[in-house]
């Protein structure tokens, strides 16, 4: 069995050039969207994490990219993925075709807002929490 790749680098080295293009141009595109996310390997994938979650996964099989926006990314666009194969929380852009990525920055836009929503009320959660206990908290600390 093959080790398991370390990076997003090392991911793609092993496809072929032609694909290797390709999955070059969803990273690229993913970067673009995000370009506070972190780049890392999960589940054996390309993924791409912001406040160390998951934004979104990609991979590369012999006749499409897989694109994993988790669900709420998937759901959310629904209407613009209904010409594309799906599974849950998936979907498979054929390599047959262009690659849409206006539709994959769109997703990883609404996936970083979505992120950034939740990091935020986390945050305001625990400083109200704080104002409750101590009767006070310092309003500065809720900026990024």
């Amino acid at each position: 069995m093959k080790n398991p790749p370390k990076n997003i680098d090392s991911y793609m080295a092993d496809f072929p050039k032609d694909m290797q293009a390709v999955l070059e141009q969803v990273r690229a595109t993913i970067k673009k969207a995000a370009p506070d996310a972190v780049e890392t390997i999960s589940y054996g994938m390309p993924t791409f994490k912001l406040n160390k979650k998951p934004l979104v996964y990609f991979a590369g099989y012999k006749n499409h990219i897989g694109f994993y926006p988790t669900p709420t990314g998937h759901a959310n666009f629904e209407k613009e993925l209904s010409g594309y194969k799906q599974g849950k929380g998936s979907v498979q852009f054929p390599l047959d075709r262009p690659m849409p990525l206006d539709l994959i920055t769109k997703i990883v836009r609404f996936r970083v807002q979505e992120n950034l929503a939740k990091a935020g009320s986390k945050k305001v959660g625990f400083f109200l929490l704080d104002f409750l206990k101590f009767g006070s908290f310092n309003p500065t600390m809720l900026s990024p």
